[in-house]
């Protein structure tokens, strides 16, 4: 896929159907603000659990060490963020930040009820525009949101320039399976299963249904590295996970 978010003048895409560019946050945020409640326990039942797999082996590459600070994008309920803090320590600093007021609640009170208060801050905040100082962030994770960006390029953009000289990014995200069998099966669960499990645990199949779509107009692997280097990321390269069903990507600020 060569067009990062399939832009055709004012419109983009909210997944197969095409929206008005300025529509398309407030629309995904009402899919995240539905959903937020049993985020989690969604998240189990549709990997089976294998996303806690994704995310540790995210964690174990964000080389950060004690005193450091690292910024958690699109963190929702705060997997990626609640572990960061340990490895930064209390004198370090992580910010969960999302632009979705419901699922930053749902973080904040899920760290706050595993006793992580010092060292965690919290901020609504858009991608595409983010309120840090230049330099700021020794590691920068996105796991899961950026295919919701509008524009995915100016959020690269934005995490090069809030990356501190020799600071990192991480980006975990659903990608595309690498062999003919894995997608079959992939899609036909993705479209069928999927909006089944939301209808059943939250009442909601559209959301579900988006998020599979979404899934499907999210750059490959090296459309998503070309653009990680377009923002001046050096040394990018991207891991694929059950089969190139999620990849990590993985840029560096020199």
């Amino acid at each position: 896929m060569q067009d990062d978010d399939r832009r055709v003048g004012d419109e983009t895409h909210f997944g197969y159907q095409r929206v008005r560019r300025e529509d398309k946050a407030r629309l995904v945020g009402e899919v995240f603000s539905n959903v937020a409640e049993r985020y989690d326990l969604m998240n189990d039942l549709m990997s089976l659990g294998i996303h806690r797999l994704w995310k540790r082996a995210t964690l174990a590459r964000t080389g950060l060490r004690p005193g450091q600070r690292a910024l958690d994008l699109a963190g929702g309920t705060g997997d990626l963020a609640l572990r960061m803090s340990r490895q930064v320590g209390p004198s370090g600093e992580v910010v969960l930040a999302d632009i979705n007021a419901a699922m930053l609640a749902r973080g904040r009170d899920r760290l706050i009820d595993r006793g992580v208060v010092d060292n965690v801050d919290y901020a609504r905040v858009d991608a595409e525009t983010l309120p840090f100082a230049d330099n700021r962030f020794d590691c920068v994770t996105m796991a899961f949101g950026l295919r919701n960006v509008t524009d995915k390029q100016a959020a690269l953009d934005e995490i090069h320039r809030v990356l501190a000289p020799g600071g990192r990014v991480l980006i975990l995200e659903f990608s595309h399976p690498r062999h003919a069998l894995m997608k079959k099966a992939y899609d036909a669960y993705s479209f069928t299963a999927l909006p089944l499990m939301g209808r059943l645990v939250v009442d909601d199949a559209d959301s579900y249904r988006y998020l599979a779509e979404s899934i499907r107009m999210h750059p490959d692997q090296e459309t998503l590295k070309g653009m990680m280097e377009t923002a001046g990321l050096e040394a990018c390269e991207y891991t694929d996970m059950t089969d190139g069903i999620v990849a990590l990507h993985q840029g560096f600020k020199f």
